[in-house]
């Protein structure tokens, strides 16, 4: 069974300090001061990002998809031709640096959409400050992939006001992430440890299924294995 010292010795960084504390991260940021904003009446969404930050937009993809606005999930340089003044592009790049985020950042720009870009500093802010875009900077936590809830519950803060979410549901999550963290925290190294059953389950190359709605799920899954784990692996859906 894992211990504390194995850990440390593999986890050098001490990333999983901060995974232990991703509840907290969560609802301070989603109780953060961070202004939001209504972009009036929306029918297009289109979240523009690229790797953990693309993730970000595969669960709002998965959130809003009961809803009548319709969503596209940008992991490259180029906007949907179906873009007009109705729709609402929103960038995130934790960095504020990654090139295919950036690229579409300006094309919205110069199209003239609802636009606002989340980041921790780098030239994203800046492009939005000479050019008038609506911005916020969230805080990078330890890396981009470990900084998931910063960025997920404080665009969740920002869009609320015109986000068909209720805030209820966003509360259930917040304290179903506390709970869940007593159960897969590094302080509960033993066999009941969800996570390290998991882990020790998967001893060859997985594949990933999963039902239809939690594709993001999947994604931010496969991602971790490969981030963290150096696992590659692929992920399909099922039609059902």
């Amino acid at each position: 069974m894992l211990d504390i010292d194995t850990l440390q010795k593999f986890d050098v960084q001490g990333m999983y300090k901060v995974y232990d504390i991703w509840p907290q991260i969560a609802r301070e940021q989603y109780e953060t001061d961070l202004n939001g904003i209504d972009f009036g009446e929306i029918s297009h969404v289109v979240f523009a990002g690229m790797g953990g930050s693309g993730t970000i937009g595969d669960v709002f993809s998965s959130i809003l998809s009961k809803t009548n606005i319709h969503v596209d999930v940008i992991k490259g340089y180029v906007l949907p031709k179906t873009v007009d003044s109705k729709s609402l592009v929103i960038t995130t790049s934790v960095s504020g640096n990654t090139k295919e985020t950036l690229n579409i950042l300006n094309i919205a720009s110069d199209l003239k959409c609802k636009t606002i870009a989340f980041s921790d500093d780098g030239k994203m802010q800046k492009i939005c400050s000479e050019k008038g875009i609506n911005y916020r900077k969230i805080v990078m936590k330890h890396s981009p992939r470990a900084s998931f809830p910063a960025f997920l519950f404080g665009i969740l803060r920002v869009l609320e006001p015109f986000l068909p979410i209720n805030k209820s549901d966003i509360i259930d999550s917040l304290d179903t992430l506390e709970k869940q963290r007593e159960n897969i925290s590094s302080t509960y190294l033993i066999d009941e440890n969800t996570a390290l059953s998991l882990a020790y389950w998967i001893s060859e190359i997985p594949l990933i299924y999963y039902p239809w709605g939690l594709q993001a799920t999947a994604i931010r899954f496969k991602n971790s294995l490969q981030e963290n784990a150096r696992h590659y692996r692929r992920c399909h859906g099922s039609l059902s």
